[in-house]
């Protein structure tokens, strides 16, 4: 278990924050490396030439192991669309395919889906959302002969209602299909391990439980994807010209995939201290620290009869609620207005607590609840 950290952050002590899953608060030591990067771009004479190489590297690194990948299996990129567009670009559909993915899916992992499927000839297999919360087994009968790609989160964005991708790769890899992972819900909150998993591709947006900047992101490759085609070529991403044809040649491994915007050295430099943060408290100590919280959310709210993914159905740091029979209008508004912050999902709320919690925050937003919502 993580003591609670809240004093690393810029949090004002009546504030009770509990949209981790919708944008993180930044370190205070994250905020130091981004000034230290403006000042770099006020003093541009002061920038070391190896800063760029140097620090994405040693990010680069801090992200593959944190899935535990290979260094150069992963690339530096600036969001999850720019992630799912490689994978869609990469990866093959006839007609009369499919692709499997989550009613409710996070638009990102669904849009370049959608137009991949109308281009090929090919269509959308969208599993419902399960009224026990338990994803997984209609999944794996979703995942057929006719599937090409199968394109999913860890959990749920808007209740943390959980998938077994171990079982899910193992599915898809009997037959044929390809497996992308959207792993910006998880990464950094639980353990993710690609060797288990197998994808494809695995993208992850950093701003949620990585701490990091918006327009910072990574994306993971398998081997197999290594010499595929980026969407776009740069300085980053290109070796020198090749001698017998006289054209810029890829880079080996995922670095192939490196964003064009790589040497923004103010987010890098906010982005690796996030990361080096995140590797220190470890996935595995974040996901039992934060669970007892969410455990207590689940506990509260069945008491009052409202509806919460339980047990091994969900993941530990996020948790959905929703209210039978009932809807509030501008819940969340109304929350705010207490200085309780929380999103509005689906028919519910989304309740994603961080390190900086404690169980007085949890008490605090149902002490709020117990004011809107009927029992």
């Amino acid at each position: 278990m993580i003591d609670n950290v809240k004093s690393l952050f810029d949090i004002p002590s009546d504030i009770c924050f509990l949209n981790c899953a919708a944008q993180s608060p930044m370190l205070k030591t994250a905020k130091v490396s981004g000034d230290a990067g403006l000042a770099i771009k006020s003093n541009p004479w002061t920038l070391d030439p190896d800063f760029w190489s140097d620090r994405s590297g040693e990010l680069r690194a801090i992200l593959a192991e944190m899935i535990s990948a290979q260094t150069t299996d992963v690339a530096l990129i600036p969001s999850t669309a720019y992630g799912v567009a490689t994978a869609a670009k990469n990866l093959s559909m006839d007609k009369g395919q499919n692709i499997v993915l989550l009613e409710g899916q996070f638009p990102s992992n669904v849009i370049a889906w959608e137009q991949k499927a109308h281009a090929c000839g090919g269509s959308l297999n969208i599993v419902g959302r399960p009224a026990d919360y338990d994803w997984t087994p209609h999944v794996l009968e979703a995942i057929s002969e006719k599937t090409a790609i199968v394109t999913l989160p860890p959990c749920h964005w808007t209740d943390g209602s959980k998938i077994d991708l171990v079982v899910v790769g193992q599915r898809c890899r009997d037959k044929g299909a390809a497996l992308v992972v959207d792993a910006t819900q998880a990464v950094g909150a639980m353990a993710i391990d690609v060797s288990a998993i197998q994808p494809d591709f695995l993208i992850c947006s950093s701003y949620k439980w990585l701490l990091s900047p918006v327009g910072s992101a990574f994306l993971y490759a398998a081997p197999k994807w290594q010499e595929g085609q980026s969407i776009e070529y740069n300085k980053f991403n290109c070796d020198d010209l090749d001698p017998s044809t006289g054209m810029h040649l890829p880079k080996a491994g995922a670095l192939r995939f490196d964003m064009g915007g790589r040497n923004n050295f103010i987010l890098l430099s906010m982005a690796l201290e996030s990361a080096k943060q995140v590797r220190k408290w470890g996935a595995d100590d974040v996901q039992k620290t934060l669970r007892p919280l969410t455990n207590l959310v689940a506990e509260m709210a069945t008491e009052r009869g409202w509806s919460v993914p339980i047990g091994d159905k969900r993941v530990g740091h996020i948790i959905g609620i929703s209210f039978p029979n009932q809807k509030i209008d501008n819940l969340a508004k109304k929350l705010a207005d207490e200085k309780v912050f929380v999103s509005e999902r689906g028919a519910g709320i989304r309740v994603s607590p961080y390190l900086y919690n404690n169980a007085d925050d949890i008490k605090q937003l149902f002490g709020a609840l117990d004011r809107f919502v009927d029992v």
